[in-house]
C-alpha cells in the first residue's frame, strides 16, 4: 500500500467525496482534506439517473453506502418512447434515479464519518495552498488541477450540436421517459424521469435550428422554463418547470490523454465526459474512485500506483464514453430520424449506442422486439 500521510481533494462532488470515504477507510492514518467552492448543501440540477443495475458495483465494494443510497432510490423496469403522440414501452431497459443533493447529502455523511475534513465555500486560484502528498482533482469540466498541468493531461475538447436546459417537475413519471415532439418552429425532445415522490428531472433538448426559432438565447431561466412547459403542457399535464441553473448549454465532449501528471490525478468530469442520455456520468466517477484506491492500496510507490490506476482504469471508461458519444451523436441527428414510424423510430433509438445487437436485444427487450419484428413482416 502507499504510505500517504495527506491528500488534498478537490471538488465535493461524487468523485471527490467518495475518494474521501475510500482513502480514510482504506488509510485511516492519512489525512484527507476537501476542498469545495460551493457550499455543502448547493448543487445544480435535479435527478441523478443510473442505468439498471448500475450501482452493483457498490453492493461489492461498498456495501455499507450501496445500503445507504439504494433505498432511496426511484425504479423502474421499463423505458417509454412518445414519438407522433404514439407510445412505445421499451421493456426491460430499466433506471434508477435519486435526487442529486440527496445523493450529495448521503456521501458528505459518509466521509464526514470517515474521518474526511471539508473547507466548503473555499474556491482556489492556485494549487499553491495544497501541499498534499497526493492532489485528486474531482473538480469538475473547469478542473483547475487539470489546468494546472494541462500540456501534460492533453485534454481534447469539443461540444455536441445541440442545446439542452435541466429542468424539475413537480410530477412523478411512471417510467424514464423520452418524448419527441414537432412544432411548427422545429423539433424537440424532452428526457423525463422521477427522482423522488412527485418530484421528476425534465431536460428540454433541440437542434440549433429549433433553438435560434423559439429565441431561446434571448430568454432568461425563467421566461425560458414558461415556454418549454407550454410546448411539453400535454405531456406535464399542466405542471410548470423548475429551474435551478437551468442555463441553455451544448454538452461538452471531454478526454483526457493522461489522468496523471506527478502527483496530481484527475477523476470524473475532470477527466472525462459521457452524454446524459446513457446515465453512466455519475456511476463512472465513483468507480474512478474505487479504481484509484484500488491501485494506491496495491503497490508501494505514489507513481507506480497512479500509472496502475490509469492503465487499468482508462480502457473501461473510453468504451463508455464512446458509446456515450455515439448516443449523442444520435439524439444531434434525431429530427433527421423523426420520419419514421414510432416502432422503427424506437428501435433505432435502442440500437444508437452500438452497443446492442440484435440477439442481446430480443433477450433483453423481448415484448418490444416481438412487436417490432411483426410489424415487418419478418424478422429484420
Amino acid at each position: 500500500m502507499v504510505a500517504l500521510s495527506l491528500v488534498d481533494i478537490v471538488g465535493a462532488g461524487p468523485a471527490g467525496l467518495y475518494a474521501a470515504i475510500l482513502i480514510r477507510e482504506a488509510m485511516p492514518g492519512c489525512r484527507v482534506r476537501v476542498w469545495e467552492q460551493n457550499p455543502p448543501h448547493a448543487t445544480f440540477g435535479f435527478g441523478v439517473v443510473f442505468s439498471d443495475q448500475a450501482l452493483d458495483f457498490l453492493r461489492a465494494d461498498d456495501p455499507q453506502t450501496h445500503d445507504l443510497v439504494t433505498p432511496r432510490m426511484q425504479r423502474w423496469r421499463n423505458m417509454t418512447l412518445v414519438h407522433r403522440g404514439e407510445t412505445v414501452l421499451l421493456d426491460g431497459i430499466g433506471f434508477a434515479a435519486i435526487g442529486r443533493l440527496e445523493l450529495l447529502d448521503i456521501l458528505q455523511r459518509r466521509a464526514r464519518a470517515a474521518g474526511a475534513e471539508f473547507a466548503y465555500g473555499c474556491p482556489l486560484d492556485s494549487l499553491q495552498a495544497l501541499d498534499g502528498d497526493l492532489v485528486i482533482g474531482a473538480d469538475g469540466l473547469n478542473s483547475l488541477v487539470r489546468a494546472s498541468a494541462e500540456t501534460v493531461f492533453a485534454p481534447a475538447w469539443g461540444h455536441f450540436e445541440n442545446h439542452f436546459a435541466w429542468f424539475g417537475a413537480e410530477r412523478a413519471f411512471e417510467t424514464l421517459t423520452q418524448t419527441f415532439l414537432h412544432t411548427d418552429k422545429g423539433t424537440l425532445n424532452a428526457h423525463h424521469y422521477r427522482y423522488a415522490p412527485g418530484r421528476s428531472t425534465f431536460i428540454v433538448e433541440c437542434d440549433p435550428a429549433t433553438f435560434d426559432a423559439y429565441g431561446f438565447a434571448e430568454m432568461d431561466e425563467a421566461a425560458s422554463a414558461r415556454q418549454c412547459a407550454d410546448i411539453f403542457a400535454d405531456t406535464l399535464g399542466g405542471a410548470p418547470l423548475l429551474t435551478n441553473r437551468s442555463l441553455w448549454r451544448r454538452f461538452p465532449r471531454l478526454w483526457c490523454e493522461n489522468w496523471v501528471a506527478g502527483n496530481r490525478v484527475l477523476l470524473g468530469d475532470a477527466a472525462h465526459t459521457a452524454h446524459f442520455s446513457v446515465g453512466s456520468g455519475t456511476r463512472l466517477a465513483m468507480e474512478d474512485a474505487i479504481a484509484l484506491v484500488r491501485a494506491l492500496c496495491a503497490h508501494d510507490a505514489l507513481g507506480e500506483g497512479l500509472a496502475a490506476f490509469q492503465a487499468a482504469r482508462q480502457p473501461i471508461a473510453k468504451k463508455i464514453v464512446e458509446a456515450a458519444n455515439m448516443s449523442a451523436a444520435w439524439y444531434d441527428r434525431f429530427p433527421d430520424k423523426m420520419a419514421h414510424a414510432p416502432l422503427d423510430f424506437a428501435f433505432d433509438y435502442i440500437t444508437r449506442s452500438g452497443r446492442v445487437d440484435m440477439e442481446r436485444l430480443r433477450r433483453l427487450s423481448p415484448d418490444f422486439m416481438r412487436r417490432y419484428e411483426d410489424s415487418s413482416g419478418e424478422a429484420r
